[in-house]
């Protein structure tokens, strides 16, 4: 924690705008530990709430928009023989893919708070061809209310941010594993409903 206090003294909010458009392109940075630092600093008035908003949402978004379109224009192909340099390998690819075919365009709703998902999701929604118009609306709605989640968790709790992240992150990944699986069970419930009512 202490080497993200020493990069935001020496350059204050270019870190949140540079970090979350790395972190989107499935650059190693992390963002929501940045932005929680950073709404932590805006007690003692080195930051202030609205600046810290915007430059990390900025960041995100750009950083978003970016990959849907390389993954839009230049196809699976291209991702498969790149994808490994931002660690989207053929095999996370494929799951991902699995992941919208199950869920849809909702996943990108909630993809960025999902470890391991969010970096990859502009990626994967290009090579799906979702319609631009759609993703950008998903996408700035979800980047928006991450980003205003993790900068107020920092203004709350300051000092405890780290522990907190770290509980915050593995029960939502809990809480969405248990969503599927509800899912899933409606689907199969509503499907074996209907075969049963086609055979009467």
């Amino acid at each position: 924690m202490e080497w993200m206090n020493q990069l935001f003294e020496q350059y204050g909010y270019l870190v949140l705008f540079l970090g979350l458009f790395s972190e989107s392109l499935a650059l190693p940075f992390p963002g929501e530990l940045a932005m929680a630092i950073s709404g932590h600093m805006s007690s003692f008035g080195d930051f202030h709430i609205p600046f810290i908003i915007f430059y990390s949402y900025v960041g995100a978004i750009i950083g978003t928009t970016v990959t849907f379109f390389v993954g839009y224009r230049l196809g699976t192909p291209f991702l498969e023989q790149y994808g490994k340099y931002v660690f989207l390998n053929q095999a996370r690819l494929a799951k991902v893919k699995e992941w919208f075919g199950k869920y849809g365009n909702k996943l990108i709703l909630i993809s960025y708070f999902v470890p391991g998902l969010r970096h990859f999701t502009g990626y994967v929604s290009g090579v799906l061809k979702i319609r631009p118009r759609t993703f950008f609306v998903l996408n700035c709605i979800g980047g928006l209310v991450w980003v205003l989640v993790y900068v107020m968790i920092g203004k709350i709790f300051g000092p405890n941010i780290e522990q907190l992240l770290h509980v915050a992150t593995r029960y939502f990944a809990l809480s969405m594993v248990i969503l599927a699986v509800v899912v899933a069970a409606l689907f199969w419930f509503k499907k074996k409903r209907s075969t049963a009512k086609g055979r009467l």
